[in-house]
């Protein structure tokens, strides 16, 4: 279709919904959107996950149910709007696939791509062997009798492929994302689609000399974009030095370079799925650019662009297909040897692979989602092959939609009958090993807490060869009035948002994202931003439904107190200090908290800023916790670690006539003490480990430190707090030990335990930083929450 007829459809016309199909298209959609989010309300209780509700709305709104209203048809099918249908999809499939090549977990992509690959390449093997079966049957119940071949490869193609934007939302709903199983789910999706968009590409190429010529000058744009993009994102950056995001203006841009190229790649033939993917997947992912792209993308990809195109695929559901035995035949064997291949070929690969059978099953389910590359299939393959009927079109969108909604029905099931199995298990740092990926979440309330936190995420990073993933939480206090901003869209400045949510935080989120900016760009740890706006009452849901989202082993707040000019701690908001109990009461995971000495305390570890760190270790569950931080903070390079273990010289006369005097007073805050030669075999198992490990490996240093009393100890904390930048401490839980005697006159801050309380105090007036450390408590009370 020419310009000159494209204009003429867009000619008003006498029907009212016909006037112009412009505006026609956009009402379908808006309803579309409508229906799909009334849907996916409904079926939220019940578990079932926003594709399957926008495909169920589709299905409904399409020629099955209210379609056969002949009004609503009217509305609805048009032949005026496909051509408009057709821009609206490729630009949303554009958009998507940008987002998920953006908002790609590369680290663990590459870490894993071994398994992804295999998991994948199982599936598609034994799916492609089932659809060149199944492509005989069809070629035969449907009588064709040329292009025999080339049904034999759209089908298993059909057939093998996983729909990864559906899988991604789909974990994303269930908040399997980040569990371990979702995100191989994810990543084998990936590689599933890109390997059948490839192998379609190159079945395409091979097809003459003047296809294949085509391939190499896609190949071209594509690299030519990479590049571009990458200097783009440079430039951007540095000219939006003392701005938030970048403008529309610049973001603008980046959009149309990447729909101008994808579209010189499907005018040549070819999907322009991974071109999108990699472009998002490749593009610079440090900096105000990216931050800007997936802030302008998220939101609208995620709650309009989606539910749209998912609405749309099962809206191309017509159940009169399903009236003829011969096509009733072919869509249950398709989706038999679908689901089945599927589950065979996932399966042998989770047995190569040792991965249990329960996760190879809901594995296999995942990879079973449809809905994308198939219908750009059957989209372009009709432009170059004859046969290819509206009937067939509609027999493998049917096989697709039920594909689809089988697979997420079982992956609800096996996830709400299994929730205990694919729950977070490591709620602690003690309980996993220092091999295995660390997933941190450290909060700040205020831009000062910026420095020290992201030192603390460098220290916690330890090795580079260890997988770390750390979040940072921007915690802003919501105030009780706040006058909303009523502004159009042309009274906005240059890159503002209408969210009247952007305005918290003030200054504070330019500050804040410089730094982890700078902290990116130097030691390439990419930090995952979010920004919470709530009361200092209801902080702490927000932070706790965060950690076990994001099943992180540990959250750091800051203490509520900060250091004044002359070095001394001065109180913050009294709202800190509540939300740090509550968070500290309800915690899914263990917590830190660390008292900030900004001026002369901990600093981010570098190579002309060697940091000294030490470990107080007294016994108990808390302690143990802290000396667990300490193994990664070990691997550091540049921290220098010193174990120090607390130790009683107490006879066991005198420790026998101080338990007799505390249990006959009943006013007695102190606990009765318990004979110290009696070994805690967890305490010196974990000291053990450490000294095999890292003091004989020359890591860290080790040394014993005997005490009989609590005022020696203070005499001790008061030395080491000006020879360390930092120490670290568990909270309590340390049992019946003389060497705390005497120090529970400090009560300022018993969120912090004995300890911590005093080293946080103004009255031993130690120039480093502290961090408190409380192990996770899976039966946490009223009456424990401050227990020493």
């Amino acid at each position: 279709m020419d310009a000159a007829q494209f204009a003429k459809r867009a000619i008003c016309q006498e029907d009212l919904f016909n006037f112009n199909p412009i505006i026609t298209t956009g009402m379908q959609a808006a309803c579309m959107l409508v229906i799909s989010h009334i849907f996916h309300l409904i079926l939220t209780p019940s578990g079932q996950p926003g594709p399957v509700a926008n495909i169920i709305a589709g299905l409904v709104l399409g020629p099955s149910l209210l379609c056969k209203i002949k009004k609503l048809q009217e509305f609805f099918i048009q032949s005026s709007s496909i051509e408009y249908y057709r821009v609206l999809t490729f630009n949303f499939r554009v958009f998507f696939m940008f987002l998920i090549g953006l908002d790609t977990d590369v680290p663990y992509m590459r870490r894993n791509l071994r398994l992804a690959s295999t998991l994948a390449f199982g599936g598609i093997i034994v799916c492609t062997l089932f659809g060149a079966a199944s492509a005989i049957v069809i070629l035969h119940l449907l009588k064709f009798s040329y292009s025999k071949w080339t049904l034999v490869i759209v089908i298993p193609l059909i057939l093998a492929n996983s729909a990864s934007p559906v899988v991604i939302r789909m974990a994303a709903e269930l908040k399997i994302d980040t569990l371990e199983v979702g995100r191989l789910g994810i990543s084998s999706s990936l590689v599933n689609e890109m390997s059948c968009v490839l192998l379609y590409s190159a079945y395409v190429s091979v097809q003459n000399g003047k296809k294949f010529g085509n391939g190499i000058l896609c190949l071209f744009f594509m690299v030519a974009l990479v590049i571009l993009n990458r200097y783009l994102a440079i430039w951007f950056n540095k000219r939006n030095q003392n701005q938030k995001y970048v403008s529309n203006t610049e973001v603008l841009i980046v959009f149309v370079l990447v729909v101008a190229t994808a579209g010189i790649i499907e005018s040549y033939g070819y999907l322009s799925t991974f071109a999108c993917f990699l472009f998002g997947l490749l593009f610079p992912r440090e900096g105000k650019t990216a931050r800007t792209l997936l802030r302008k993308l998220t939101y609208s990809v995620h709650n309009f662009m989606l539910p749209i195109y998912f609405g749309f695929v099962g809206f191309q559901f017509d159940v009169k297909h399903l009236m003829s035995f011969e096509n009733a035949i072919m869509i249950v064997l398709m989706i038999s040897l679908s689901t089945g291949g599927k589950i065979v070929g996932t399966l042998a690969a989770c047995h190569y692979l040792n991965i249990p059978k329960d996760e190879g099953v809901l594995l296999a389910f995942i990879l079973n989602f449809k809905g994308h590359t198939e219908l750009l299939i059957l989209e372009i393959v009709p432009k170059f092959i004859a046969w290819w009927t509206r009937k067939l079109h509609s027999l493998v969108v049917i096989v697709v939609v039920l594909d689809t909604l089988i697979a997420g029905i079982v992956v609800v099931f096996m996830l709400r009958t299994r929730e205990y199995y694919f729950a977070h298990k490591f709620v602690s740092i003690e309980s996993h090993d220092t091999d295995r990926e660390l997933r941190m979440l450290a909060c700040v309330y205020c831009s000062r807490h910026t420095s020290a936190t992201v030192g603390l995420i460098s220290a916690m990073s330890g090795s580079q060869n260890v997988p770390f993933t750390p979040y940072l939480m921007h915690l802003v206090e919501l105030p009780e009035k706040h006058r909303k901003t009523k502004l159009m869209y042309h009274q906005l400045q240059d890159g503002d948002q209408f969210s009247d949510e952007e305005e918290y935080g003030g200054n504070d989120v330019l500050e804040i994202n410089d730094v982890v900016d700078a902290f990116t760009a130097d030691t390439k740890i990419f930090i995952n931003q979010r920004k919470v706006v709530a009361s200092f009452a209801a902080m702490y849901e927000d932070v706790c439904s965060g950690a076990e989202d994001f099943r992180v082993s540990i959250i750091f707040v800051h203490l509520h107190k900060h250091q004044r000019i002359d070095e001394k701690l001065e109180n913050g908001k009294e709202g800190i200090r509540t939300s740090n109990q509550k968070i500290l009461s309800h915690a899914p995971c263990s917590v830190g908290i660390l008292v900030d000495r900004g001026h002369t305390g901990f600093k981010k570890p570098g190579s002309e800023l060697v940091q000294q760190v030490a470990i107080l270790f007294f016994g108990g569950p808390d302690d143990r916790e802290a000396l667990a931080c300490s193994k990664r903070i070990a691997m550091h390079r540049y921290i220098k670690l010193t174990l120090i273990r607390f130790l009683s010289s107490v006879s066991k006369e005198q420790l026998n006539k101080w338990s007799n005097d505390a249990s006959n007073k009943d006013d007695e805050v102190l606990l009765a003490i318990s004979d110290p030669k009696v070994d805690n075999e967890m305490d010196d198992a974990s000291v053990n480990d450490f000294l095999n490990r890292y003091v004989k490996s020359g890591r860290a240093t080790f040394a014993e430190k005997y005490v009989n009393n609590g005022e020696q100890t203070a005499t001790i904390l008061r030395e080491l707090g000006e020879m360390y930048s930092l120490i670290i401490v568990g909270k309590g839980r340390r049992g019946h030990t003389p060497m705390l005697i005497g120090l529970t006159d400090w009560e300022e801050c018993p969120e912090l335990g004995i300890v911590g309380d005093l080293l946080a105090s103004s009255e031993l007036s130690i120039s480093g930083s502290v961090l408190v450390i409380q192990q996770h408590r899976n039966h946490l009370n009223k009456n424990n929450v401050d227990e020493l």
